[in-house]
């Protein structure tokens, strides 16, 4: 078993940055890729970005958010991080992170296993 908290939301200006924080416990959690998704009221949920699980560290991310979110782990501390630059209006939604070891279909939130409550962001314009 897998437990995920995201924390790190808020409300900031349109052009601000924030950053999400994803704190994972459990005996694997270490080896999983960890994914971060949105979701914005009437929406679908999104793919953000994601990293792969172990030494590999493959990073990837939604088109949306490409060259303004960043994503990093830190395999100590068990934690995942979504630094977030420039942010715009369209980027509210709460965050969710996720874990599971399978390395396929990273987009695809059924393909995660775990699932954190979820952090809101707000961007005010």
């Amino acid at each position: 078993q897998v437990s995920l908290v995201e924390s790190g939301g808020g409300l900031v200006q349109a052009g601000d940055s924030l950053r999400l924080s994803c704190q994972a416990s459990g005996r694997t959690a270490s080896s999983y890729r960890m994914g971060w998704f949105r979701q914005a009221p009437g929406k679908e949920r999104e793919f953000v970005a994601a990293i792969s699980g172990g030494s590999n560290g493959n990073k990837y991310y939604g088109d949306s958010v490409k060259g303004r979110f960043t994503i990093s782990r830190d395999g100590a501390k068990n934690t995942v991080y979504l630094q977030m630059n420039t942010l715009k209006p369209e980027d509210t939604a709460i965050y969710f992170c996720a874990a599971g070891p399978k390395s396929l279909h990273m987009k695809i939130p059924r393909m995660y296993d775990y699932w954190g409550q979820g952090t809101q962001v707000t961007v005010s314009s």
